[in-house]
């Protein structure tokens, strides 16, 4: 079955998934609310996200931190002076559109970390106007996405809305780690708000002004980036990834972890590629070829990133689409925040009598992209989402109703039920219907899964 992303769109709606945030005022672009059910699949997220990520090692521990920050934060994040996305306004209507974006998709090739300069060459070049008007489009700007806040009543002072959530373990940080006495590799995971100030949010919940991210951060020693005392679990296991080598044909090659190796790639980075393709491919059950990890040239990634590699997954209308990503950060993130708060971020092990800022490694995700990526694909391929309780109108129409949403099973309790201890449990795949008493009913459905 085939679909387009507006279909998903209307179906989300109908049935309590997502909608757009104040509707009845019209709503707000790059704002949603989530229904009913898109709460509980949202949730169910969130719970096998903790329980799979904070399993992986027993220093790893959660934090809910403040959305609101200090002004200071973003200044020794480099956010409040680099935080910006190139903008393309034409010049005689109201159309906005993030630049890099739509010379993206007008030229047809990849302009992720181009300057305004690149990009002003590339509309001169392909002779690129306004889609809405035709009329001559203005330069190329770049526009600082952070929202402000003045915090208390004629007061001075600033702080923001946090654009990311990484930056809340990174301030917590020293103190989490005299709190978990001092061991290394230390994990801070967050499930949290974000948010950005997006030029021309759409596409549903994959491009919003306010977004939740789950994310672990990985503090650790980074003489130990060569090795991880599991990597030999995973090193036969192959990962679906598009090198950079690989982009001329654009088609992802199968590497097993000990080859990735052999391409540059240190051990302790390699085996948590590995841990992220097992939790969507295995745990989540994302199709392996709707699945890659998009490796980032040096122009695209962040210039603190030493490492950078996309998590995508493949939607209808919008092809391979980003869910995240493993960031190695090396000390940028607490040697900013060591110089500008003035407090050491220096930690000494006492087992190697080192001294040094610990090195992040940031494995992020998009809840709200990685939701719309189950539904899409739920949506595609008929898979089962989340069982609900009804008992409103006919039993057909509550078949149908579950069908719709994707219930692989439904249990009926009717009036004979009350004599005979017995429920009617119908397949939705085949229609098929058994009758089984209570007693039989939990080893039944155990043996369906």
């Amino acid at each position: 079955m085939t679909h387009t992303a507006q279909d998903l769109a209307t179906f989300c709606k109908k049935k309590g998934f997502i909608y757009p945030s104040s509707e009845i005022y019209g709503g707000l672009a790059g704002l949603y609310d989530y229904g009913h059910l898109g709460t509980l699949l949202k949730h169910h997220f969130e719970d096998v996200w903790r329980n799979y990520f904070l399993g992986l090692d027993r220093n790893f521990f959660e934090i809910d931190t403040a959305q609101i920050m200090h002004e200071s934060v973003f200044k020794a994040s480099g956010h409040l002076e680099n935080f910006s996305d190139p903008t393309v306004d034409c010049s005689k209507c109201d159309f906005t559109e993030r630049a890099d974006h739509f010379v993206q998709q007008a030229a047809k090739q990849r302009t992720e970390g181009f300057s305004p300069d690149e990009l002003n060459s590339l509309i001169e070049k392909h002779h690129l106007i306004c889609p809405k008007c035709k009329s001559k489009l203005k330069p190329v700007t770049a526009v600082n996405m952070m929202f402000p806040l003045q915090l208390g009543v004629g007061s001075t002072t600033r702080g923001f809305l946090r654009p990311e959530t990484a930056q809340s373990p990174y301030v917590n940080f020293k103190l989490q780690y005299e709190l978990q006495r001092k061991k290394l590799p230390l994990g801070l995971a967050l499930i949290g708000k974000a948010f950005r100030n997006e030029i021309s949010p759409r596409n549903l919940t994959l491009r919003q002004r306010e977004f939740t991210q789950a994310e672990l951060q990985i503090f650790f020693n980074p003489s130990t980036i060569t090795k991880h005392p599991q990597f030999s679990s995973i090193k036969n296991y192959k990962l679906r990834v598009l090198l950079e080598e690989d982009r001329k044909k654009n088609v992802p090659v199968e590497r097993t972890a000990a080859e990735l190796l052999k391409k540059g790639l240190p051990e302790f980075y390699v085996y948590h590629l590995a841990v992220i393709q097992k939790f969507y491919v295995d745990t989540l059950n994302i199709p392996l070829a709707k699945f890659r990890l998009y490796q980032l040239d040096d122009k695209e990634k962040a210039f603190y990133n030493k490492y950078h590699f996309d998590i995508e997954v493949e939607l209808a209308d919008h092809g391979f689409t980003e869910m995240g990503g493993l960031h190695y950060r090396t000390d940028h993130d607490l040697g900013g925040h060591q110089k500008i708060s003035k407090q050491s971020m220096e930690v000494l092990e006492e087992a190697t009598s080192e001294r040094f800022v610990p090195h992040v490694l940031e494995l992020s995700f998009g809840v709200d992209r990685t939701v719309y990526a189950l539904l899409d694909l739920a949506y595609d391929d008929d898979h089962h989402l989340k069982p609900f309780y009804d008992e409103v109108a006919s039993i057909g129409r509550r078949y149908a109703r579950a069908d719709e949403i994707g219930v692989k099973y439904c249990i009926t309790i009717d009036f004979d039920s009350l004599t005979d201890n017995a429920v009617t449990v119908r397949d939705r795949d085949t229609t098929e219907q058994k009758r089984l008493s209570l007693n039989e009913l939990p080893a039944y459905l155990h043996s369906l899964q």
